[in-house]
């Protein structure tokens, strides 16, 4: 049996969608809920096998709460926005499946639902376009940044800073003064000024303020 939540401002539109889908032999309407933070609660209290959710709702809107409900339900967006930012933060928040009012008909919406019930993925013609360079689009933004933490930890090794000398930088970056610093080490404030020195020294820096950008790949 799949059980269904569905989210819609439209007390019109959620009774519409309860009567067709109650007409299912293996599909059960579970509960309504008419805003973001309803669903919210609804989903952890019903763990519904799909929740159909649409966007532009009072109080808290399908965008803002897409991510906490896909941690409980398999999540089918039914909604009249097409916009690649609205697709994009739904399919990347953790949506399965994506309908546009006007693009789908009552057949296609039984399929879509099954089929997020059972893992796979269902999109509208529209929204399959736009997925898929949304999503080229993240893995290259997701590649650019695994690049840039490679190129920076390849830099650290470089500098060849001890155990000792990295957490105090680390410390440093946090903002934490040398007496403080020392305390959080249990090591004196001498010390620590002598861990500065050295680290100044391997970086190629005149103070603080320069070491901890050139850590940070701020420079």
């Amino acid at each position: 049996m799949i059980d269904v939540l569905i989210v819609d401002d439209n007390p019109i539109v959620r009774s519409a969608i309860r009567v067709f889908l109650a007409s299912e032999d293996d599909i059960r309407v579970v509960g309504e809920a008419p805003d973001g933070r309803t669903a919210t609660a609804s989903v952890q209290r019903l763990r519904p096998t799909v929740t159909l959710l649409d966007h532009r709702m009072p109080i808290a809107d399908g965008l803002s709460v897409i991510g906490r409900l896909a941690e409980y339900s398999a999540v089918l967006v039914m909604t009249s926005d097409s916009s690649a930012e609205v697709i994009a933060g739904m399919l990347l928040g953790g949506a399965r499946g994506y309908l546009v009012h006007g693009e789908f008909d009552p057949a296609e919406l039984l399929r879509a639902v099954r089929a997020v019930a059972s893992g796979s993925s269902w999109l509208s013609p529209a929204v399959a376009s736009v997925a898929i360079s949304v999503l080229r689009e993240h893995a290259v933004q997701q590649r650019a940044v695994a690049d840039q933490g490679d190129r920076l930890l390849r830099e650290r090794e470089s500098f060849g800073l001890t155990a000792r000398e990295q957490a105090v930088l680390e410390l440093i970056c946090g903002g934490l003064s040398n007496a403080a610093i020392g305390r959080r080490l249990l090591i004196t404030e001498k010390t620590v000024k002598n861990h500065l020195n050295h680290i100044l020294t391997k970086l190629g820096v005149a103070n603080r303020t320069e070491a901890a950008m050139r850590w940070t790949g701020r420079r």
